[in-house]
């Protein structure tokens, strides 16, 4: 069997649909038709680009304002106030094309139109490298930090959490799973997600398999004395789901969402086809994202159901967010954009990336009646309803297997990466990023990065620089050459 760990644009109705609800935060400008009385307006030029590249222009201003342009655009309905109009970087292939200027402030007054200009021009073609930040891990399999937290927290799949503090990897773990788990197949310690509130409570939670082969997503609590090592009696299991009879597709992510919910990304249940039909059956946890709400947890009632769950009050399970998932590996938010991306590992053919809106419930990603744009194991298939991905890619001679996903890049040190999705394979062993907007991923680039091993995961820091974690027992940081 293959290793599995690791593991279209949109109809123009259903765009414009999700552009006049205000669900795409990347529409562009224009969608806030309706005036509000006493308000002014924005208009937005931007120019420079050529055709098929988006703009990453962000404009924020009085109560919280923040919206992402990737074109020219007006904003209506503003309060009166002054605006900041920020613009990134972009990339076409390697070549970097640079905003001027890339701050402004405009004033914007009630029954008027303000103006801002933003032109992009050429510059440096951007070069990155990986650079060596961790070594001798056992099987580096997620990285993450607490927010506004400047250590690193490095998950080795038997069932160790480490910490990596000032470039140094601490000797004694954070926490030590491994008499709970095994790494048989997929299974292990698998992900780690900081409550928002992880400075004042403490909470963090983890995703593993147990010694029967079932999930656990449990809640731990950071010791009061020392915040290098986590309380070995705070253990609080959130939720088990069985796994029976296979040893594969776990999926295994955690993350808090924007909307402060946790969501889990589980696998279908292992094998080839998902022959229980989990993926598609909302009565069963398996191939699915689902969505609690754990701020209040207790013995007792371990999680809530929050509101908007598709399934909430009728057929299916109430913790289901989206479902028609087959190993995702990984998922990841992008909170500017206002968009979830979704690496879903393939059978044998096709690997994927899905992106929809991060507010959008009960979405179809298509196993098993669809292998990425494919009818799975027939010449036709019903596809109605159902999310097609944003990429795919083949099994072929360049070695793709088993789809590595990443995040959007939203740090500081390359600019020119802002809003570029990065991912990976873990047979081949490249990075590669796409651009977003309009309901269409383009310009797909290969940052020609070789002979760094089998990457088993992406990770992410608090100040949103971006890691890639290698089968070779290393860590690497994504920097500019």
């Amino acid at each position: 069997m293959r290793h599995q760990f690791f593991r279209i644009p949109l109809p123009w109705l259903a765009l414009l649909l999700a552009c006049c609800l205000g669900l795409l935060a990347a529409c562009g400008g224009g969608d806030d038709a309706n005036p509000v009385p006493g308000s002014g307006s924005l208009n937005v030029t931007i120019g420079g680009l050529p055709a098929g590249v988006a703009a990453a222009v962000t404009v924020t201003g009085p109560a919280s304002y923040s919206k992402l342009l990737t074109a020219s655009g007006t904003l209506d309905g503003l309060a009166p106030g002054a605006y900041a109009v920020s613009a990134a970087s972009v990339l076409q292939g390697t070549a970097s094309l640079v905003p001027v200027p890339a701050t402004q402030q405009v004033q914007v007054t009630a029954g008027a139109t303000a103006s801002a200009t933003v032109t992009y021009a050429a510059g440096a073609p951007l070069a990155i490298r990986l650079q060596e930040v961790a070594s001798g891990l056992d099987a580096p399999i997620f990285l993450t930090a607490p927010p506004g937290d400047s250590r690193l927290f490095i998950l080795e799949r038997p069932g160790r959490i480490r910490v990596l503090q000032n470039g140094n990897l601490l000797a004694t773990p954070f926490l030590d799973i491994r008499p709970l788990t095994t790494t048989s197949g997929e299974r292990g310690l698998l992900s780690l997600a900081f409550h928002p509130q992880y400075a004042s409570n403490g909470y963090f939670f983890i995703y593993y398999t147990n010694l029967a082969g079932d999930i656990v997503i449990e809640r731990r609590q950071v010791s009061a004395g020392n915040a290098n090592v986590a309380d070995p009696l705070s253990a609080l299991t959130i939720l088990t789901i069985p796994h029976p009879t296979f040893s594969d597709h776990y999926g295994g992510l955690l993350s808090f969402g924007p909307d402060g919910y946790l969501t889990a990304g589980t696998g279908d249940g292992g094998s080839a086809g998902d022959p229980p039909g989990n993926a598609q059956n909302t009565n069963v946890l398996l191939g699915k994202l689902l969505r609690l709400d754990v701020n209040a947890s207790t013995v007792a009632q371990p999680y809530a159901i929050p509101p908007g769950n598709p399934f909430a009050t009728a057929g299916g399970r109430a913790e289901i967010w989206a479902y028609g998932l087959r190993n995702p590996w990984r998922y990841a938010f992008d909170v500017p954009a206002q968009l979830l991306y979704i690496a879903d590992v393939g059978q044998a053919n096709w690997e994927e990336v899905d992106v929809r809106p991060v507010g959008q419930a009960g979405n179809n990603y298509g196993w098993n009646i669809m292998e990425g744009l494919h009818c799975y194991n027939s010449a036709s298939c019903n596809q109605a309803g159902l999310v097609l991905p944003a990429i795919e890619y083949g099994h072929d001679t360049a070695g793709g297997c088993s789809i590595t996903g990443g995040y959007v890049y939203r740090g500081t040190a390359l600019p020119e990466l802002t809003g570029q999705y990065l991912y990976s394979d873990y047979c081949s062993g490249w990075l590669k990023s796409f651009s977003y907007g309009n309901g269409t991923a383009s310009a797909v680039t290969d940052w020609g990065i070789t002979n760094v091993g089998n990457f088993l995961s992406f990770g992410q820091d608090a100040q949103n620089e971006l890691y890639m974690l290698s089968g070779t027992g290393k860590v690497y940081q994504i920097v500019r050459k």
